[in-house]
């Protein structure tokens, strides 16, 4: 019960073949039907995995135990078919056929059931021994929606079992309908009829077929997927048999052939297809599906006509952004407080070691006021506001709202030769571009891929929030005071987000029409309904998946960061130490973009965390050895008069913490992801390029006027 862990669809197979955890049993579905919930409910576990952003691409497996026998349940990502069109489609897809699972149960959702029949059937054509689970009943009886799963469950010729997963209601009679499945022969895998042309093709390839085809598969669906050319199911069904299934290709190319002159095309026999399993879809629900029209989504629809409407969806998007913000920040002021008052405090007694152990003064500077006290800094300043952020965002996520942002954003990409789904990843970023440049892994096409990962780092992650929210505060804001303060900081910072997400959008439509050239591809994006967000789960998830992961990244930087930081700060050359030496050499160069040397060189000893930018700027303004406590900001932004700060500079420093080289988290996890060093570099010198241009010209025309 307590084993968990994620791969992908080969090494899955190689792990799950072996059976030593009983039967294995793939769980499959649409996206957003609760699959994930229902795989929880199962082996409770709080293991979030599917295709939108924060989540991988990859398998979740985990074992419980039923009446008669234990089970592996693997949770493939959602996907709404098995034609293999995605990244999604391909693993669910492989997994089914080649994954060694035992059984499939399919998760649907109540209140759409029909929409839902495309994967069943299709699923059906590979293997009878299936499950169809309907999740979500207690949401369609609130709208009045009754469903006969007995009629169902004869028309399809599998069990149909009703749930609650959210409520676990259902689980034991899932498991005991499972049991049955599997004690019972295996039905045959359902047959959907095609037009003539499309069975005359099939009976030409079934008698070699059958020589060919690996056990496990359904000769007539292998002979279909021939006829429509999958090339990669051939190679897999190659590697899992050790046939070569290659050799009947030039009979499968004749037989398309002979389609081709009956004018059914590449498109056309895949609308042949999707056709024949909607035609099936809605005569198995015709009659076994109720619901009373005067209740059923009318409470989605109104609330649509404000979210994604014309007039109002982008307004009440950036007023909820900075609603999340204002929270974010406002929240995270105490337990930063508390934090930092605990993390310091420890210095005291590490002092006491150190000199307890007689080490040398130069080895306490390094650990304790170099390392543990930018460590200090990263984890108070960071940690509270991602505490909040991520579960705010999730619950954005949870109650069916973040499919609606992508839904608004879609067009804007769309003119920039992008992908909608960049919109999910874009989002992601605010709370950490390298979980937002991880999250692009949901875009199929590799070049709109490129495209947001390159992008991401445009929008500003939360390590840059406390040093935009000062700079606002004290220059722009001035003698606001307590919450009048925090919303028009939140409303300044989403005024700069909403100019990072067009320089995001400028910067993609660049990229698209040079080294990335090409043309927007569709996706399929469905509006699912509103639901009440489980705040339990989504504290737990956002927290441990994404909170956690992202601080324990930052941390591993952040220390040696400050190792180097102090050694500037206290090696000194011809009596002045390195950090002077080397601000002073910027100097011209800050001078030029509106800032100074100072500044400039605190971005690059900030390049392991954004969170230590400002701090090394008054470090270095009071000539200190190590970070120091802000203190006050009236205290803070009279020394920032104090060494030639106006109005411009700020501006120029809010513009330059927005666009400038991501941290060495984000670009480390762009070489993971990419594999190219050359990728690696066009990341950190476009939103680079891009904050030196706006800089400079802010500096220029404020010196011109």
């Amino acid at each position: 019960m307590g084993l968990t862990g994620s791969s992908t669809g080969r090494k899955a197979a190689a792990d799950f073949r072996g059976g030593t955890q009983g039967v294995t049993v793939a769980l499959a579905g649409n996206p957003n039907v609760g699959k994930s919930t229902v795989f929880n409910a199962l082996t409770n576990m709080h293991q979030h995995t599917g295709n939108w952003a924060g989540k991988t691409v990859s398998n979740a497996w985990g074992f419980c135990s039923g009446p008669r026998r234990d089970y592996t349940f693997v949770d493939l990502p959602g996907t709404y078919s098995l034609m293999a069109h995605s990244a999604e489609e391909k693993l669910a897809r492989d997994f089914i056929c080649f994954g060694g699972a035992q059984a499939v149960v399919l998760v649907c959702d109540a209140t759409c059931l029909e929409r839902n029949m495309n994967l069943v059937l299709q699923t059906l054509e590979i293997s009878g021994r299936a499950l169809v689970c309907v999740n979500l009943m207690d949401e369609a009886k609130r709208k009045g929606i009754s469903l006969d799963l007995p009629l169902i469950s004869r028309r399809l010729g599998v069990p149909v079992i009703g749930i609650s997963a959210r409520e676990r209601a259902g689980r034991r009679a899932l498991l005991s309908a499972l049991d049955e499945l599997l004690d019972s022969p295996a039905p045959p895998p359902r047959r959907l009829t095609y037009p003539q042309p499309v069975e005359d093709a099939v009976s030409a390839l079934l008698p070699e077929i059958e020589t060919f085809c690996p056990d496990g598969i359904d000769p007539r669906w292998l002979c279909l997927r021939l006829i429509e050319g999958d090339e990669t199911l051939i190679a897999r069904c190659d590697e899992a048999s050790g046939r070569k299934l290659g050799q009947i290709l030039p009979l499968a190319a004749q037989e398309r052939a002979r389609l081709e002159e009956n004018g059914i095309g590449g498109d056309e026999l895949e609308d042949i297809f999707t056709a024949a399993s909607v035609r099936e879809g809605a005569a198995v629900c015709a009659g076994a599906v109720r619901l009373d029209r005067r209740r059923y989504g009318d409470f989605d629809r109104r609330l649509d006509k404000l979210l994604t409407g014309r007039w109002l969806g982008y307004p009440l998007m950036l007023l909820l952004l900075a609603l999340v913000f204002y929270i974010s920040l406002v929240g995270a002021n105490y337990p930063s407080q508390w934090l930092s008052g605990l993390l310091f405090g420890l210095e005291a007694p590490l002092n006491r070691l150190f000199a307890a152990l007689s080490a040398p003064e130069w080895l306490r500077g390094l650990v304790v006021d170099g390392s543990y006290r930018v460590l200090a800094w990263v984890v108070s300043v960071m940690l509270p506001p991602m505490a909040i952020f991520f579960p705010l965002f999730t619950l954005l996520e949870d109650s069916g709202y973040l499919p609606r942002i992508a839904y608004n954003l879609d067009s804007p990409f769309k003119r920039c030769h992008a992908c909608g789904k960049q919109a999910l990843t874009m989002c992601m970023g605010f709370g950490c571009n390298a979980a937002g440049v991880v999250g692009c892994r949901i875009i199929d096409s590799e070049r709109e891929r490129l495209l947001a990962v390159l992008t991401n780092a445009f929008v500003p992650c939360n390590g840059r929030f406390p040093t935009l929210i000062s700079l606002l505060t004290m220059f722009f804001i001035g003698s606001a005071v307590g919450g009048g303060a925090g919303i028009l900081s939140a409303l300044g910072l989403t005024g700069l987000i909403a100019f990072s997400i067009a320089a995001s959008l400028l910067a993609t439509r660049l990229l698209s029409a040079t080294l990335l050239k090409g043309s927007p591809s569709s996706f399929v994006l469905e509006l699912p309904p509103y639901r009440k967000p489980q705040i339990g789960r989504v504290i737990i998830s956002s927290v441990f998946d994404r909170t956690l992961f992202v601080l324990g990244r930052a941390a591993a930087v952040a220390a040696p960061a400050g190792a180097l930081l102090w050694v500037c700060a206290n090696v000194s050359v011809g009596g002045q130490s390195l950090i002077s030496l080397l601000s002073s050499f910027l100097d011209p160069l800050g001078r030029f973009m509106g800032l100074d040397g100072v500044i400039l060189l605190a971005f690059i000893l900030g390049f392991p965390a954004n969170e230590i930018v400002f701090p090394i700027i008054i470090m270095i303004y009071t000539s200190g050895g190590s970070l120091a406590e802000l203190g006050e900001l009236a205290a803070v932004k009279a020394l920032l008069l104090q060494n030639g700060w106006s109005w411009v500079t700020a501006l120029c420093m809010l513009v330059f913490t927005v666009m400038h080289w991501p941290c060495s988290t984000t670009l480390l996890t762009v070489k993971k992801e990419t594999g190219s060093l050359k990728w690696t570099l066009i990341a950190a010198l476009l939103p680079t390029a891009a904050g030196f241009v706006c800089c400079s010209l802010i500096a220029a025309l404020a010196r011109l006027f």
